[in-house]
């Protein structure tokens, strides 16, 4: 299995378990949160998740572009 799927795999994994560490904690407390009430009358909230989203896709695009080029220059010093 190649890098970039083990990478993937394990990024799926992580964020599947942080929502749902966060739906446990969330159901436990029952309590709303002030400012996530606040975002949501607000209609901010859609802003944060876009610019969290839009950082998230770089970051990956960054990670998957730099796996392709070490596994090129890992290549190159193989043949030589």
């Amino acid at each position: 299995m190649s890098t970039l799927k083990r990478f993937l795999i394990l990024l799926v994994l992580a964020f599947c378990s942080g929502s749902m560490f966060a739906q446990a904690m969330q159901s436990a407390t029952q309590a709303p949160v002030e400012m996530a009430t606040g975002l949501y009358q607000s209609g901010k909230i859609y802003v944060v998740v876009a610019v969290v989203a839009i950082i998230f896709i770089g970051i990956v695009t960054y990670l998957i572009l730099l796996d392709r080029k070490i596994s090129k220059l890992e290549k190159e010093v193989q043949n030589k």
